[in-house]
């Protein structure tokens, strides 16, 4: 087969940096506005008597999202090894959006009493499988489909589209508290946002299905083994590679820890330990993650320059020792641009983990088990410590002990950074046949050389 020419094969990359990268954004953007608009609808679902108990029984929805993450991981990451990227990249959206739509149109309390939170809650785990396949297919696409020597690139906007889907949902719930009424929130306006959620889908649904497939696939699919595939994205075969899986959840804990702690726990704690005024905190979280989104690509870039280890290690280094001073003096800011300047210092060293996490994590595994490889133990350690974060640091809070989840992100942080330290460099690993072969013809030829520079030295004596 003849090589594509070089303007086809740039073309190809950016259509499919754009397709997994713009259905990232809306899956996250679906995810995250259900959070941030349920304030307004908690009441349209559960009986009015106490919005308090509105409120928990709507984050216990919330909740389910996460336990059913690990299932979509596994669901997901199992057909993505089996019928391809491409194929589960398109599944995943069309569940989110079917999850967006029926959120957008579920029958209140009042005109179907609880079939309505039935509604609710069968969106909500659509969106925890759709979310848990998500992540390891775009993540094992866009590091599949980048050169090779931009794969560290390729991969970093994952968290580019992760972020901005939040800085979208948080774009729109500012503009429609600017436009609307609190009662017509309450009443109608919470709907919009699903609506659109539902709509973006559809456009990034027809994106990815003009996407091409990843040559490291297409090769495993017709490869000599072709005719037999059982084997492929199944649990023995990653049971075969259980010390990758558990370098994955070790990997992921310090960096999901910290996460959701400079992102989605950051403007409670600006309010509920600074006490800051809400607007003040919303525009420090908003301004603090638009940059956060600028720095991926860059961080991403290093890595191919570098390698993955100094990245990661520096990370894990920097959160370890700085998240007890820096949450510390996040605490007694007083003003936007002290707030600012400590959330983007914890938050450039949490780029060191998010630019390059994906192409680690893909980096680890063989294609017939990679997208499982990365979305199964990943989804396992989001759930157990990503998702629990914010509960985690709330229950010290109340019970007077606020500092000492400082502390635990620091040992979350610590046993990453004992991985990073003994895990190797994943940069140069070779995720194709081709790859591979590329490899090994380098390697004869350095051989040769090296004969012919032997034979040369030994006749000059």
């Amino acid at each position: 087969m003849p090589a594509s020419p070089p303007q086809d094969e740039r073309r190809k990359r950016r259509l499919a940096l754009i397709g997994g990268s713009l259905g990232n954004l809306v899956e996250w953007y679906d995810w995250f506005v259900y959070a941030s608009f349920a304030i307004y609808f908690a009441d349209s679902f559960f009986p009015n008597d106490n919005p308090t108990t509105q409120l928990m029984n709507t984050a216990g929805i919330f909740a389910v999202g996460f336990l059913m993450r690990p299932v979509g991981g596994w669901v997901l990451g199992r057909a993505a090894d089996r019928h391809g990227r491409k194929s589960a990249l398109t599944l995943t959206v069309t569940m989110m959006s079917v999850a967006a739509l029926l959120i957008a149109v579920a029958p209140t309390y009042g005109q179907a009493g609880y079939f309505g939170a039935l509604v609710l809650l069968l969106a909500r785990l659509l969106q925890g499988m759709s979310i848990g396949g998500e992540y390891a297919a775009s993540a094992t696409y866009l590091t599949e489909a980048s050169a090779r020597n931009r794969r560290g690139l390729g991969s970093s906007f994952q968290y580019v589209s992760m972020t901005c889907g939040q800085l979208l949902g948080l774009g729109i719930l500012i503009t429609m508290q600017h436009t609307l009424t609190t009662a017509q929130l309450e009443s109608w306006g919470w709907r919009i946002p699903f609506a659109l959620g539902a709509l973006f889908a559809v456009v990034v649904f027809w994106l990815r299905r003009r996407l091409q497939e990843t040559d490291a696939f297409k090769e495993e699919s017709e490869g000599a083994d072709a005719h037999d595939d059982s084997a492929r994205g199944t649990l023995k075969v990653l049971w075969e590679h259980r010390r990758q899986a558990g370098l994955v959840m070790a990997l992921t804990l310090g960096g999901t820890v910290a996460y959701y702690t400079y992102t989605t726990y950051l403007t409670k704690y600006l309010v509920g330990s600074a006490g800051m005024a809400k607007t003040t905190a919303t525009l420090v979280s908003f301004t603090a993650l638009t940059i956060f989104a600028v720095l991926q690509p860059f961080a991403g870039m290093l890595s191919d320059r570098i390698g993955r280890r100094p990245l990661l290690i520096t990370f894990a280094v920097g959160c370890t020792v700085g998240t007890y001073p820096i949450m510390t003096a996040l605490g007694s800011a007083t003003s936007y641009w002290s707030a600012l300047g400590l959330s983007l210092l914890a938050l450039v060293v949490v780029t060191g983990y998010t630019s390059i996490n994906a192409a680690v994590k893909a980096e680890l595994f063989p294609t017939r088990v990679r997208a499982l490889g990365v979305a199964l133990p990943y989804a396992i350690a989001n759930a157990l410590f990503g998702g629990t974060a914010e509960y985690v640091a709330l229950w010290f809070k109340s019970s007077g002990r606020e500092t000492m989840f400082f502390w635990y992100v620091s040992a979350c942080a610590l046993v990453s950074l004992v991985t990073y330290v003994l895990m190797p460099d994943t940069r140069d690993v070779a995720l194709s046949r081709a790859e591979a072969d590329a490899d090994a013809a380098r390697a004869r030829e350095e051989d040769g050389g090296k004969r012919v520079a032997a034979a040369s030295a030994e006749s000059a004596r």
